[in-house]
């Protein structure tokens, strides 16, 4: 039987990861515009969204290939982008690479939304809604990516430039999260 809170209470607990990309996103991009600001949240809302989908309708037959590989994709996207993070912050060039690319960011999207492909298989075995569910999830994680970005850029503000190593080891560490299944 569908409950909007426990729909919710999942939403929220898938978006704890984009949420935090978000905010290293916003404290090491400094000068992200409203628009590429809204494509975030477009991209982590719309990848949140759209894998409860897919693991509903791949089912069992796929669903444990997908399941032992997601923590490893995971893992190897975000600590390829974390790496890259913390060798730019710690290049003898002054400039740092603050630019908006859509490649990074479907590719955070991706890494932070695997987790949702199994939720949808558990969707599917309780015979929930999958529509809802999945919207109510990508609504969520619109919000929390958005939210996140504005709360790194506050935090950015505070710290520093040198943030972007701290932004990496972030995304290293949620890559370590998601690998062990905390």
């Amino acid at each position: 039987m569908f409950s909007f809170l426990s729909t919710f209470l999942i939403a929220v607990a898938l978006a704890m990861d984009a949420f935090s990309v978000s905010m290293t996103k916003g404290f090491t991009q400094k000068d992200l515009t409203n628009s590429q600001i809204l494509y975030y949240g477009l991209f982590f809302g719309g990848f949140q969204a759209l894998m409860p989908i897919l693991g509903y309708f791949c089912g069992n037959i796929i669903a444990s290939i997908v399941t032992s590989l997601a923590p490893i994709v995971g893992f190897v996207l975000l600590l390829i982008i974390g790496v890259n993070m913390i060798r730019e912050s710690l290049s003898e060039s002054e400039e740092v690479n603050d630019y908006f690319s859509f490649k990074e960011v479907t590719l955070l999207a991706v890494a932070t939304s695997i987790d949702a492909f199994a939720v949808g298989i558990t969707i599917a075995l309780l015979n929930d809604p999958i529509l809802i569910s999945s919207f109510i999830i990508g609504v969520v994680a619109f919000a929390f990516s958005i939210a996140g970005i504005f709360i790194g850029k506050k935090l950015g503000d505070y710290v520093g430039d040198k943030f972007q190593i701290l932004g990496g080891v972030i995304l290293i560490l949620i890559g370590v999260k998601i690998l062990l299944g905390f």
